[in-house]
C-alpha cells in the first residue's frame, strides 16, 4: 500500500496524552483531496499515528449539534 501523504491544516482541538499518544482534531488534506475533519491519535512528534476519523464539515456540524443537547 503506498503512503498517503497528509497535511495538517489546523490543530482544533488538543487531548490529553493517555499511553504515549495524544487524540488532536485537525483540519487535514490527505493526498490530493479536499481537506477534512480528522480526530485520532498522533505521537508528540507526530510520527506515528492511531487509526481515526475523518469528517466533512456538514457531518462535524451535525455531530456538535447533535452532542451539545446530550448530557454527558
Amino acid at each position: 500500500m503506498p503512503d498517503i501523504k497528509c497535511e495538517i491544516l489546523e490543530t482544533l482541538i488538543v487531548f490529553p496524552e493517555v499511553g504515549g499518544y495524544h487524540k488532536e482534531l485537525n483540519l487535514i488534506k490527505w493526498g490530493n483531496n479536499p481537506p477534512k475533519y480528522d480526530l485520532r491519535g498522533w505521537t508528540s512528534d507526530r510520527e506515528k499515528m492511531t487509526k481515526g476519523v475523518t469528517l466533512t464539515k456538514d457531518e462535524l456540524t451535525i455531530l456538535k449539534e447533535k452532542l451539545g443537547g446530550m448530557e454527558l
